[in-house]
């Protein structure tokens, strides 16, 4: 699980696993995407940007917070105060939380409602059944930030400007463009949308015949350039989150022979949907199938219904029982922190039972999902300990409930595993790797579709496929991707004709 954990999108929305390790405090604090207080004192300021602390002999510590930084893997960084004015902080204590942080803690995913059995074969071979609940609720959501690049440099037919001046693009295309030719913050974009105006001189060679001569008649120096703008790329779109601009005149470092940089990032919010790839911490990793809608998800007695329905025989052949012993222990925490919540008064009573000194430590103090448990690498809870936790929730000793189908309303035929698992969204997005392309870029040298999403390229169609198409008989199909979707130069153009 840890290589998955490694790949873990920073979610919109974070929160601590109800069933941990105890590692993850210490995690999140070494980690430095927290901000730690340095000295002891008060808090004397909160905003969004900073926080500011009174010392104890009487200094002030100003620490400033990063918002919406891009990272490497084009994720969102962003820090959020945790504490309020006049609260008094020991030296080490959480200021804010970093990305992928809840109170301090390392909280990479979310903890769901979890059913294990099949459900009309959406979830065969690892797949992952999803209420629709998790995307309207924004619990899968995370925020992408992509940079795009556009420089100006010298060219042996003169240097290439930055502006707003665009030969044969509509004033329409120019909206968003300040007076500079460089897109606002704020903008809207979608694919094909011009960031950044860029024009390139035209060399004596690239214009046609007319255009010389028109040129000759008019003396018209204007039309010697062509357009050359960074535009938004195929499947991209998104809100435009900040523009830096370099140039040599500011002082700004830029590569030999370019004159100015400009750098635009665009930000999208991006639910979780169908192919997405989602993992668990025992190496339990699926594609989302299909989202479904709530109201069609299997339901408990109480009419809750469950956010995730997991493949049972996912479990078994690998040997993870890990995850289902999570899965019980989830669902008794979680009932636990319900009935701290409502005052049972019985409860005290049963945690003394159990061994744990109400007296001594109070009760423990639950959040939102529930009470958060630790079970340690080498000294984890037993089978015994799970028994007993369910117990003490007053649930069934083998952690399964009766589930209804929620597009019918019927009882499931047998009892299933229901419980609160930690899930995580994983960095391969289905977005990322979505690719189509009908005619596009060839190679120079073979004449043949280039390769890859980059390229825009085409998908290879090799040695084994041609075997596969042969044996079939498809000899038309078979002619046409061997010559015209190849390299066929010439019956390529009189397909394009037609």
């Amino acid at each position: 699980g840890a290589n998955m954990q490694r790949q873990a999108v920073p979610l919109l929305r974070t929160q601590a696993p109800l069933v941990g390790t105890g590692m993850e405090y210490t995690a999140a604090r070494d980690s430095g995407v927290c901000v730690l207080a340095k000295r002891a004192g008060t808090v004397e300021r909160v905003t969004g940007k900073e926080i500011i602390v009174k010392t104890d002999d009487g200094k002030l510590d100003r620490y400033d917070l990063i918002k919406f930084m891009r990272s490497n893997q084009s994720t969102c960084i962003n820090q959020i105060p945790l504490v309020y004015k006049g609260d008094r902080v020991e030296a080490g204590d959480a200021l804010a939380d970093g990305m992928a942080t809840d109170g301090g803690e390392l909280a990479l995913g979310y903890n769901v409602l979890v059913a294990f059995m099949p459900w009309e074969g959406y979830n065969y071979e690892d797949a992952i059944l999803l209420s629709e609940e998790l995307c309207k609720e924004d619990i899968y959501t995370s925020i992408h930030i992509e940079e795009y690049e556009c420089d100006a440099r010298d060219t042996k037919l003169g240097a290439e400007e930055i502006t707003r001046q665009l030969p044969n693009v509509s004033e329409d295309s120019l909206k968003y463009l300040d007076e500079e030719g460089i897109i606002s913050i704020g903008a809207e974009v979608r694919p094909g949308d011009v960031l950044v105006g860029k024009v390139t001189p035209k060399g004596e060679t690239e214009q046609t015949p007319e255009e010389r001569l028109l040129r000759a008649i008019f003396g018209d120096k204007e039309r010697e350039v062509r357009d050359t703008s960074l535009r938004v790329p195929h499947g991209e779109s998104g809100k435009i989150v900040d523009v830096r601009v370099f140039t040599r005149e500011n002082g700004d470092e830029l590569q030999p022979g370019v004159n100015k940089l400009v750098r635009v990032y665009i930000a999208q919010k991006r639910k979780i949907h169908e192919g997405d790839k989602m993992a668990g911490r025992h190496g339990n990793k699926g594609v989302v199938s299909r989202v479904m809608r709530q109201e069609d998800m299997p339901f408990m007695p109480d009419g809750t219904p469950v956010q995730i329905v997991l493949n049972p025989l996912g479990v078994p052949s690998r040997m993870n029982i890990g995850q289902v012993l999570e899965t019980h222990l989830g669902r008794a925490v979680q009932a636990l922190g319900m009935e701290i919540r409502n005052n049972d008064p019985d409860l005290p009573r049963r945690l003394k039972e159990y061994g744990y000194d109400v007296d001594k430590y109070g009760m423990p103090e639950p959040d939102v999902a529930g009470i958060h448990i630790a079970t340690p690498v080498f000294d984890g809870a037993s089978e015994v300990d799970v028994f007993n936790t369910l117990k003490l929730a007053n649930l069934p000793e083998d952690g399964k409930t009766e589930l209804f189908d929620g597009r019918t309303g019927e009882k499931m035929d047998n009892r299933v595993t229901v419980g609160y698992k930690y899930m995580l969204k994983l960095h391969h997005l289905v977005d990322d790797k979505i690719h189509a392309r009908s005619t596009g870029p060839y190679s120079l040298v073979t004449q043949q579709p280039l390769g890859g999403k980059a390229q825009f390229g085409g998908q290879r169609f090799g040695e084994m496929e041609v075997w596969a198409l042969e044996a079939y008989g498809a000899a038309y199909t078979l002619q046409e991707i061997l010559t015209v979707k190849s390299d066929d130069v010439i019956g390529r153009v009189k397909a394009y004709e037609k």
